[in-house]
């Protein structure tokens, strides 16, 4: 009879608190009668519970010995949180009763790496700052193939570069294009749908129903838009919920070159493509050719492909819908073009286009361009050295750009005009009557039609000639639109605003629907990794991306002869930068506020006038902010955070 309860013991362990060495059935129906006894019970119980999960313990610890090859004392492993690289963890000779502390150097490098490969990559970041130690581990390529492996399985190829893994995955994990709708209600950042087989964002372009967007490797994809009606019965794009792989190899992509995405209806590509070889010859050559699709299909309908001799690497368009000139720029810094109708592409039939070479290529074989911008009426070339060189095809544009129609020649519109600035060029962007330009030192340069105040000058004076704004610097993106501009900056702390002047009719302002004749701080919420924009008459578009390889633009600092003292004038500012004219405006805008007949009309032109002086951005923030709180104390009304329409 005594056997019967011995052979039931379990593992070795404290004896159970049941009364004996073991527990049968009645035993246990026992147990079960007594927790109703007493409070007695039920600490007989939560013994039984301790000594179970010590139990568990105790086992899982032998495993772990047996794992690892290591045997420590009785009382349990310790392993310590610092390496000893960076030197004895502290407190650790008085904390000799809890056993010898054991190096994370000692686990298997293969062990750690797995173990951190499961960790999001903002935190396999972050540890890898902690110390010399986790910083090899967590730069290891095995680290980062698994975390790209994890981020998208159906990557097959790795990449380029250096570091192809580690750049792969970054690339996957920031990729991003957000948008903001203008109408509606909801005015919030969203995130369209990501597809899987993207190497990270290189490109994107919104057309009329959809958006494209291209990736490191050369694959164009077609983002589908789910449409919906809005409030003001406008058909609207709500979020991309689909997409389809458009084709690979391309290099490069654009549409109509107007701000208004209706008239986007073809999309041009240059890609490369393997041609079969002449007869009697064997293999294949790569040519480039330039494929045309139907935005609203993504069927193709033209192709031109050129001599395997000459390779591209930027494509833009220029002039009308019956006259559609496309501007090829080659590796060597050359400029093509070539005239198509697109009224009649959709036509099924052939026929042969000419390429030529542009007059700025002809007239100046010297010059090597870097990039090149258009719009519909205009052309922009940045050359290798930073030099800028214009092309202006009808009068009413040269005129707004240059206030003048003096050089201006109908017959000879190819004819390039050269900027004068003070220094190179890095890149720009071009509206319809405007364009910005930001040079090696950050600075920023705006020219053209001010009617707005899309310059961001603080007034509404047209710019004949480059002009800096000088509370801006050191921009990430720059985009100039119909009657609007838009800065991406960054501060010290890494953390980007999206600032913006001009018109703000529709909401293209978030936050400033009067608009602003100055740069403000837009109530947007921007990427930690953004790095272009894009504005539309619906939505405004923002791409996140981020790339290891290729540098963010670091800008060189002014000599010290620039630094000192004043400012320079920026060019074609004229009487801007007089104090005589600058003091009388203030005697004007005060005369503007004594002639306002109630408080509450002189705080609002208080507020207008505000925004017509050149001012930093964070200044203008602080009066507006305390005028508002100004205003609401006059009214009766308790302090509160100031409305976003404000």
């Amino acid at each position: 009879m005594g056997e019967g309860p011995r052979r039931q013991r379990g593992p070795r362990g404290p004896p159970s608190p049941g009364g004996g060495h073991g527990v049968g059935k009645a035993a246990g129906t026992g147990a079960r009668e007594l927790t109703t006894g007493g409070p007695g019970a039920r600490r007989d119980e939560g013994k039984s519970r301790e000594g179970a999960v010590r139990m568990v313990r105790r086992s899982r610890r032998r495993k772990l010995q047996k794992i690892t090859g290591l045997c420590g004392r009785e009382e349990g492993l310790r392993v310590k949180r610092s390496c000893p690289s960076c030197g004895p963890e502290p407190g650790g000779e008085e904390k000799k009763g809890r056993g010898n502390p054991i190096s994370v150097q000692l686990f298997p490098p293969e062990l750690v790496e797995h173990i951190i490969s499961f960790l999001p990559v903002r935190d396999v970041v972050a540890l890898g700052q902690t110390c010399h130690y986790f910083h090899e581990v967590c730069d290891a390529e095995g680290v980062w193939r698994r975390i790209c492996r994890r981020l998208s399985p159906r990557l097959r190829e790795q990449g380029s570069g250096v570091r192809p893994w580690k750049r792969a995955a970054i690339l996957n994990y920031t990729k991003g294009l957000y948008f903001q709708a203008f109408g509606g209600r909801r005015r919030c950042l969203s995130k369209s749908v990501a597809p899987l087989l993207a190497h990270g964002y290189r490109r994107f372009l919104p057309t009329k129903d959809h958006v494209f967007i291209l990736d490191y490797v050369g694959t164009l994809f077609f983002l589908k838009n789910a449409l919906v009606s809005s409030t003001l019965g406008q058909i609207q794009w709500k979020r991309a919920c689909r997409y389809v792989v458009l084709c690979r190899g391309a290099k490069d992509f654009a549409s109509d070159p107007r701000c208004d995405t209706v008239y986007r209806k073809y999309l041009y590509v240059l890609a490369t493509r393997e041609q079969p070889g002449m007869v009697g010859t064997t293999g294949s050559r790569a040519c480039d050719c330039v494929e045309v699709y139907l935005q609203s299909s993504g069927q193709r309908v033209f192709k031109m492909t050129f001599h395997h001799s000459m390779s591209f690497k930027q494509i833009v368009l220029v002039g009308q819908e019956t006259q559609r000139a496309l501007l090829l720029l080659t590796e060597e810094g050359k400029i093509y073009s070539l005239v198509v109708n697109e009224t009649q592409l959709d036509q099924p039939r052939s026929y042969t286009v000419q390429l030529a070479l542009r007059k700025v290529s002809r007239c100046l074989p010297h010059l090597r361009v870097a990039c090149m911008a258009s719009n519909q009426s205009s052309t922009l070339y940045i050359t290798d050295q930073g030099g800028v060189y214009f092309e202006v095809h009808t009068p009413g544009v040269y005129r707004d750009l240059f206030g003048t129609l003096q050089a201006f020649d109908p017959l000879d519109q190819q004819m390039p005009l050269a900027l004068s600035l003070p220094a190179k060029i890095l890149f720009c962007a071009l509206g319809y009557n405007h364009l910005g330009l930001v040079d090696e030192f950050g600075r920023i340069f705006m020219q053209g039609n001010n009617r707005y105040g899309q310059l961001g000058t603080g007034d509404k004076m047209d710019r004949g000639e480059p002009t800096q704004v000088h509370y801006l610097q050191c921009p990430i993106a720059l985009w100039c639109g119909l009657n609007h501009s838009l800065v991406l900056s960054q501060g010290s702390d890494f953390s980007k605003e999206l600032l913006g002047c001009g018109c703000g009719a529709g909401g293209r302002l978030p936050g400033w629907p009067k608009g602003s004749a100055s740069f403000v701080k837009l109530h947007v919420k921007v990427p930690l990794c953004a790095c272009s924009l894009c504005s539309t008459r619906e939505c405004l578009y923002m791409l996140s991306s981020h790339d290891i390889e290729h540098h963010p633009t670091t800008y060189r600092d002014l000599p010290a002869s620039r630094v000192a003292g004043t400012p320079e004038p920026s060019l074609g500012s004229g009487a801007s930068q007089d104090p005589g004219g600058t003091a009388r405006a203030c005697e004007e805008y005060l005369s503007q506020i004594h002639s306002c007949p109630t408080l509450q009309d002189r705080m609002e032109k208080m507020k207008e006038i505000v925004g017509w002086m050149p001012l930093m951005a964070a200044q203008k923030d602080f009066f507006w902010e305390a005028l508002d709180m100004l205003q609401r104390a006059a009214a009766g009304v308790g302090p509160g955070p100031p409305t976003p329409e404000s």
